[in-house]
C-alpha cells in the first residue's frame, strides 16, 4: 500500500502542476486514459528529482496491485522462484542431505539415497564445518543461509569439510550437485493386518505415481481397506489430486469442475480404470488441508466414496495460473474457483484488498470459537446446502466438513507437557540421544529393529532428568497424566533421526486419535 499511496501522491501533484500551467503548455497530456501506470513509470524515470530504479519501483509494486485482487494471486520474483516451485516440480538441485542447526553447528540428519552425499560417503551425524571454504560452525551462521550455499545449478561443484565423531581429522568431501528428488508422500504402512495408512504431504508432479507405488507396496502386504493422511497438506497440482480421485471412483463421475468470469465451466470426470475401485477409504483432513486436498476430499465425499474424517478444511478453492515473465520472474493470478461435484464452491468468503493477516487469522478465530473441540461450534448457512449422489446433505461456505467431527485431542496435555513443548526439549533429547548412540544406530534400517533397539533403555525417566537440567521442574501428578504422550513422542522422534518417517509414524499412531477413529471406523464396518 506504501507504494501505491506513492504513487497516488505523485499522480497528484503531476496533475496539479499540469493544471497550473495548462495555458503555457495546452498540448500536454501526461496521463491518457490507456496504459496509466506505463505513464507514470515513465515519467517518474524522465522527470523524478533523484536517480531512481524504475525496476525496483516495479517489483515493489506488483505484489501491492495483486494484494488488492484475492489473497492467493502472488508475485514470484526471479530470484525465489525455484525454491517456490521446487515442492511442486519435487525436485532441486543440491548435494542431498538433511540437516538441522544444533548448537551452531549444520548436524546431518539422514543422506538422501544415491544422491551426491550418499554417493561420495556423506553419514548421519557428521558435523558441516565448513562450505567452499567458508566456516559456518560456532559462528552463529544464520540456518537459512546454509542450504543456499549447499544449493546450486546441476552439475556444480561445492566442497564440504565435516568433522565426524568418530575420526580425529575434518573429512573434506568434494560433491558434484544433482538432481534431489522432494517426496510428497511422506510414508505407507499397515497399521492393521488388513487396513493401509498413507501421509500425503503436498500435490506435486510426481504424487500419483508415488501414491501408486506406495499401495503397490500395501496390497502386497495385505491391504483390504485405506487411510489416505490430508491433514497439513497445502495443496499442489489439481491435476495430482484428480488423478488419484480417479484411482478411487468408478467410471463417469464428476470429481470437481473449475469455473471463472472470463474461464468456462471445465469439468473433470473419473475414467473407471481406477485400480482402487473396489478398496474401503477413509480421508483424512483438518483445518490445513487446502486446494487440492479438498479437492480430493470433497470428489469422495459427494460421491458417497468412503467417509472423511476430522476438522474442517481450509477452504482454500481459488485456481491459480502461473505466468513466466522474461527475467525470470512469475505471476500466479487467479483465474476460476473450484467446486465439488454437489456445486459447492471450496474457497471460503474473502473481501478484495482486505489485509492477507486477517484472512489466514480465520484460523485462529475458528479455535478461539471452539470449532476444534465441539462440532457445535460450526455454523451453517440453510441457503448452501447440497447433496451427494446418494442424496446425503453437506453444506458449502467454504471447506470440507467432515463426515466424522475428531476434536483437537488434549489428553495428556499438562503444565508440564506445555513447558517441555515450548522449550522444544522432546527434540532436543532425541536429536542428543542419537548422537550419542550414532555408531549403535547407523546399521537400523526398519522399524522393527530400531523398535528393539529402543526397548534397551528408559527413555522417559532419562528425559524427565534431561528437563529437570533443562529448566522444567518435576511435577509427579502431571508426569503421570503426561507420560504416555510424551513417551510416545519420544520412541517417534529418535527413530525419526534414524530412519526418518518410516519410523515416527508407525509410533506416533498410537496418540493420534483421528487415524485411530479412522480404523476403528473402518474395520468395524466390514465386520
Amino acid at each position: 500500500m506504501p507504494v501505491l499511496l506513492a504513487l497516488a501522491v505523485i499522480v497528484g501533484i503531476v496533475i496539479g502542476m499540469f493544471l497550473s500551467s495548462r495555458d503555457k503548455r495546452p498540448n500536454l497530456t501526461v496521463y491518457p486514459k490507456t496504459d496509466k501506470l506505463s505513464n507514470i513509470l515513465n515519467y517518474i524515470s524522465e522527470e523524478y528529482v533523484d536517480t531512481v530504479s524504475i525496476k525496483t519501483l516495479v517489483e515493489n509494486t506488483i505484489p501491492a496491485l495483486l494484494k488488492n485482487l484475492d489473497p492467493h494471486s502472488i508475485y514470484i520474483p526471479a530470484k525465489d522462484l525455484e525454491s517456490v516451485n521446487a515442492p511442486l516440480e519435487g525436485e532441486f538441485d543440491g548435494i542431498g542431505i538433511q540437516f538441522n542447526m544444533t548448537a551452531d553447528t549444520a548436524t546431518v540428519i539422514n543422506v538422501i539415497p544415491n544422491g551426491p552425499s550418499d554417493r561420495a560417503g556423506l553419514l548421519a551425524g557428521d558435523r558441516i564445518v565448513a562450505v567452499d571454504g567458508k566456516n559456518i560452525a560456532g559462528v552463529k551462521f544464520p540456518f537459512d543461509s546454509v542450504p543456499r550455499l549447499l544449493k546450486g545449478p546441476h552439475g556444480t561443484r561445492v566442497e564440504v569439510l565435516v568433522q565426524r565423531k568418530e575420526e580425529p581429522e575434518p573429512i573434506l568431501f568434494s560433491l558434484i550437485r544433482d538432481r534431489i528428488p522432494i517426496y510428497s508422500v511422506d510414508v505407507s504402512f499397515m497399521v492393521s493386518a488388513t487396513t493401509g495408512y498413507i501421509k500425503i504431504n503436498s500435490f506435486a508432479k510426481n504424487t500419483h505415481d508415488e501414491f501408486m507405488e506406495g499401495m503397490a507396496k500395501l496390497k502386497r502386504q495385505g491391504m483390504q481397506r485405506l487411510i489416505i493422511d490430508l491433514r497439513g497438506n497445502p495443496g499442489g497440482y489439481m491435476e495430482a489430486a484428480t488423478r488419484i480421485a480417479n484411482e478411487l471412483l468408478p467410471v463417469n463421475r464428476l470429481i470437481v469442475y473449475t469455473q471463472g468470469n472470463n474461464r468456462p465451466r471445465k469439468d473433470v470426470f473419473s475414467d473407471g480404470y481406477g485400480r482402487l475401485r473396489d478398496v474401503d477409504v477413509a480421508v483424512l483432513i483438518d483445518e490445513q488441508s487446502a486446494s487440492a486436498s479438498e479437492i480430493l476430499a470433497g470428489a469422495l465425499q459427494d460421491n458417497d466414496r468412503g467417509q472423511i474424517i476430522g476438522r474442517r478444511s481450509f477452504g482454500k478453492g481459488l485456481v491459480q495460473e502461473q505466468i513466466f515473465f522474461s527475467d525470470g520472474s512469475a505471476m500466479r493470478l487467479v483465474i476460476a474457483r473450484y467446486y465439488t461435484p454437489s456445486g459447492r464452491c471450496i474457497q471460503k468468503p474473502y473481501k478484495s484488498g482486505d489485509n492477507n493477516d486477517d484472512y489466514y487469522a480465520d484460523i485462529v478465530r475458528r479455535y478461539m470459537h471452539g470449532e476444534f473441540s465441539e462440532q457445535d461450534s460450526i455454523q451453517f448457512t440453510d441457503t448452501l446446502r447440497y447433496y451427494t449422489v446418494g442424496g446425503r446433505l453437506v453444506y458449502g461456505g467454504g471447506g470440507i466438513m467432515p463426515d466424522i467431527f475428531v476434536p483437537l485431542d488434549t489428553t495428556g496435555v499438562t503444565d508440564y507437557y506445555i513447558r517441555v513443548t515450548r522449550r522444544n526439549l522432546v527434540y532436543r533429547y532425541a536429536f542428543r540421544f542419537v548422537e550419542q548412540h550414532r555408531l549403535e544406530t547407523r546399521p537400523l534400517k526398519t522399524f522393527e529393529q530400531v523398535d528393539a533397539f529402543l526397548q534397551r533403555f528408559d527413555l522417559f525417566t532419562d528425559f524427565v532428568t534431561y528437563a529437570s537440567k533443562n529448566g522444567v521442574s518435576t511435577n509427579q501428578a502431571q508426569l503421570r497424566q503426561s507420560r504416555f504422550v510424551l513417551e510416545t513422542q519420544l520412541r517417534a522422534v529418535i527413530a525419526r533421526n534414524i530412519i526418518d518417517n518410516d519410523g515416527f509414524y508407525p509410533y506416533i499412531k498410537d496418540i493420534d486419535e483421528t487415524l485411530l477413529r479412522a480404523i476403528a471406523e473402518l474395520e468395524d464396518e466390514t465386520n
